[in-house]
């Protein structure tokens, strides 16, 4: 055998070697951090729940979930052990990375609320421009317009009861003309 035809498979052990090596090193780290995990601190599951370690046992751990509520997990459902800062931030709501940035509303409505005091003699309205286009539009006869809907209604309900039973009579030839086939 030539090294040519045993490259291939060298170059594979090599990369299935690297890939079990790093995973190993990951799993690792993961098990240093469970046993590095102290009462108080607090931890993220592999499910995303946010908990407070109260008590560590050689396979589980009781973690408070809520005040007063605790519940005992595996040391495998760790995810991460957190920094006490980190925590706080998560379970208070608090982001101190964007604490000096104005804050943007949700809706728009607190932004408007300045220029509709300003507006004064409008009150509460906003004018969008659309006034002077309505009344630059000539008026539409409703009764009529109304009609015309109707009777496209109806037209349209027409084409799909036809279009329905021509499908009908489309599957019932096929069927029969599948039927005399058999025979």
């Amino acid at each position: 055998m030539s090294i040519v035809t045993l490259l291939p498979f060298i170059v594979l052990i090599g990369a299935m070697f690297l890939m079990t090596r790093s995973a190993k090193k990951k799993q690792q780290a993961a098990a240093q951090m469970r046993n590095e995990m102290q009462v108080g601190t607090g931890v993220r599951t592999i499910g995303g729940m946010y908990a407070t370690v109260k008590e560590i046992h050689d396979e589980t751990v009781l973690l408070e979930v809520a005040p007063g509520v605790h519940a005992i997990y595996a040391k495998n459902a760790i995810g991460a052990v957190l920094a006490d800062e980190e925590y706080n931030r998560i379970l208070d709501g608090a982001d101190p990375i964007h604490a000096g940035e104005p804050v943007v509303p949700d809706d728009a409505s607190s932004l408007t609320a300045a220029s509709a005091d300003e507006a004064g003699d409008k009150g509460d309205k906003i004018d969008l421009g659309k006034t002077e286009a309505a009344a630059a539009e000539p008026a539409v006869d409703e009764p009529a317009a109304d009609q015309a809907k109707d009777a496209k209604a109806a037209e349209d309900t027409k084409d799909v009861k036809d279009a329905v039973k021509a499908d009908a009579d489309t599957v019932k030839d096929e069927k029969k003309s599948g039927d005399d086939e058999a025979k």
